[in-house]
């Protein structure tokens, strides 16, 4: 049995009153959630918050739920809605993320800094990660959401789809933008790093 399946039955247990069967939702989602949650707000005590405040959210919303989506990209949608709820309530933007972006771009790098603890290595990765940073703070929250769902959380375009309540197309289209405005911000920086490299 799937992960979708087993989700599927427990919440229909749930919805029959089985609240036991929704204690397992929560264990199982419950790290993801709170990951998500505080890349938006980058304090761990108001993201612990933000996730029980989205699990009681969906535990209350189950008896309507249809299962049109799987189960945890619907608890998704209600955990990015909460958080961004509670920015906007408090007045702020969501913070900036952090991405090991040295992974990501780790076939771009010459052998040199790719294979060493060099220190242009760490001075280069230490770089990147800034750039990247900002990068992603720099972009449009819808954007911003879509890249973290597909890059971080893995999730594949149709859930992202279902997390943000668009069409594929349009998560498709947010993604290449996203990569494209982060794309642009590090090439200058690949291109000193490798002239430092040389």
């Amino acid at each position: 049995m799937t992960d979708h399946q087993d989700d599927a039955e427990l919440v229909t247990r749930v919805q029959a009153g089985e609240r036991a069967a929704f204690d397992v939702l929560v264990l199982r989602y419950q790290q993801k959630v709170m990951n998500l949650v505080v890349r938006y707000v980058r304090n761990r005590a108001e993201a612990e918050d933000i996730t029980q405040e989205a699990f009681l959210k969906a535990y209350r919303a189950l008896p309507s739920f249809r299962g049109e989506s799987a189960f945890y990209t619907w608890l998704y949608r209600i955990a990015i809605n909460t958080a961004k709820n509670t920015l906007v309530a408090n007045k702020r933007r969501p913070a900036e993320y952090e991405i090991d972006a040295l992974e990501h771009a780790q076939h771009t790098l010459p052998d040199a800094l790719r294979d060493h603890e060099t220190p242009e290595r760490l001075a280069l990765s230490e770089e990147i990660r800034g750039t990247v940073s900002a990068a992603m703070a720099a972009l449009p929250s819808d954007l911003r959401t879509a890249i973290v769902l597909r890059e971080l959380d893995g999730l594949s375009y149709e859930e992202i789809a279902s997390a943000m309540d668009c069409p594929v197309g349009t998560v498709r289209s947010r993604i290449f933008r996203a990569r494209d405005a982060i794309d642009r911000q590090l090439r200058p920086l690949f291109a000193g790093g490798l002239g430092r490299a040389e």
